[in-house]
């Protein structure tokens, strides 16, 4: 039988040695595979690879069926871009599936019976790394969420769901203060489980929700998740189960799938043979299952379940109770390779399902909607106190457009603000039409003209619209 192509990076820190243990038990096993191994991260960054990826290895990722990746370290200090995020967004792999289960009381955890997925959207959020500094005091970060990015994710957690025999899927979002994003992300997510009446659904705000998955996982069963949220609460969610170095995750797109260790490259402890190879172990066998492998990905699973249960521990689990030999890394992979062919006793046997290929995630045709300009945002340059600056501005304005609010970092400070307010050097200046009434971009011009006729310093505009006459924008009143 043919063997199948799959990139594979060796990466950065403890990279190499958890993947060399990881390829030894895959070899062992017979899995048919035909591995092209490329040089992302640290090294590419010191070649002047902004990214760490040099462009001229993305057509073997490409032209192979998946990328096994080892975690990479990204160079501290400005102009580095994140490899993970960069390979990501590139390709497309939209879902990031991270399984998060217990193994007790071989590996000690508070939670013997979680058995959690967290589905995290992977392209959009604050993860789009669209960041500038406007003035001395002021940076912002743009957070990007789409209809069409998060019917993706949320029909991606549907779909896994009902393919692996889940019952319920939860959202996680924080829509009570981010109205417009959020709130976004909760009405695609009713829509869409309005469509799957045999899965449970239900949302909760994140934070309430994230205490929750910390105190009580059990209930809980696949999470879906804006991109941010999704990344930490998944290192919480495998720290609880035991520990991050036993998850795996598996990033998944219409053209490709990329599959990683959730922990990162510690540098420290390279070369040292301690690190865990479990949680790049099991990613791979994520990626088996994904290119037709499953056979192959259940043997080696109930494999390294046998060794866990064997007592055969690396350091980060290794507990005086519960483990009987402490061993390295080169060691652990050693041991689920002798282990191949038997199973284990207590623990849950794992058997993959056939893998079913990709289907395109088919998205909700939306009616136009009518757009109208009622105003803008005027974001500005100017240090504290307002006073130095109101008496200019309140004059401004171009036909019905008057200005109306004043606020700095969210707070309104004008009309009726109050003294304890602290600023700092970045006020927000909205003009609108009475009632909202639309108005020509001209107008916006005008007010921008005049406001640098003053010496006003402008940093950037946002205009405000309204969608079959609902307000596109927040409030922004106290």
């Amino acid at each position: 039988m043919s063997k199948i192509p799959i990139t594979i990076a060796k990466g950065d820190g403890i990279g190499p040695e958890i993947m060399d243990a990881s390829l030894h038990i895959l070899d062992a096993a017979g899995a048919k595979l035909e591995i092209h191994e490329i040089e992302v991260g640290e090294k590419a960054y010191l070649q002047g690879f902004e990214t760490g990826i040099d462009p001229k290895v993305w057509e073997t990722i490409r032209s192979t069926k998946a990328f096994l990746k080892a975690p990479i370290t990204t160079p501290q200090g400005g102009g580095y871009k994140s490899l993970n995020v960069t390979i990501r967004t590139t390709l497309g792999l939209f879902a990031n599936v991270r399984p998060c289960i217990s193994y007790f009381p071989y590996i000690q955890t508070k939670h013997p019976g979680m058995d959690v997925v967290i589905v995290r959207e992977n392209e959009e959020g604050l993860y789009t790394g669209i960041e500038y500094q406007q003035t001395p005091d002021m940076t912002q970060s743009l957070r990007l969420i789409s209809r069409p990015g998060s019917e993706k994710i949320i029909r991606y957690a549907f779909e896994y769901a009902k393919r692996q025999g889940r019952k319920k899927v939860t959202c996680f979002a924080k829509d009570n203060i981010m109205k417009i994003s959020d709130g976004l992300f909760r009405k695609v997510f009713d829509e869409v489980a309005a469509e799957y009446s045999d899965i449970l659904n239900e949302f909760w705000i994140v934070d309430i929700g994230a205490a929750k998955l910390a105190d009580s996982p059990e209930l809980f069963d696949v999470i879906v998740m804006p991109n941010l949220y999704g990344d930490i609460l998944s290192d919480v969610a495998a720290q609880i189960s035991g520990s991050v170095g036993l998850v795996g995750s598996a990033n998944i797109g219409e053209y490709g799938a990329m599959f990683e260790a959730i922990h990162g490259s510690a540098p420290k402890y390279a070369g040292e043979n301690i690190a865990n190879p479990s949680a790049l172990l099991l990613a791979s066998l994520l990626m088996l299952n994904h290119i037709g492998e499953s056979e192959t990905a259940t043997l080696i699973h109930n494999a390294w379940l046998k060794t866990i249960e064997d007592g055969i521990h690396t350091k980060d689990i290794y507990n005086e109770g519960s483990s009987r030999s402490l061993v390295g890394t080169k060691e652990f992979g050693e041991a689920v390779a002798k282990n191949l062919g038997k199973n284990p006793e207590k623990l849950d046997l794992v058997s993959y399902k056939k893998q079913e290929s990709f289907k395109k995630i088919t998205l909700t045709e939306i009616p136009p909607q009518k757009r109208e300009l009622v105003g803008c945002d005027v974001f500005i340059y100017a240090k504290p106190p307002l006073e130095n600056f109101l008496d200019k501005i309140v004059k401004v304005n171009a036909g019905p457009l008057h200005l109306t609010l004043i606020t700095n970092r969210g707070v309104q400070v004008w009309p009726e603000g109050q003294p304890e307010t602290f600023c700092v050097d970045h006020f927000r200046l909205r003009f609108s039409a009475p009632d909202f009434k639309t108005v020509s971009y001209d107008l916006i011009l005008q007010i921008l003209q005049d406001l640098n006729r003053m010496g006003i310093d402008v940093i950037k505009t946002e205009n405000l619209y309204l969608f079959d006459k609902e307000p596109g924008f927040s409030q922004a009143k106290n």
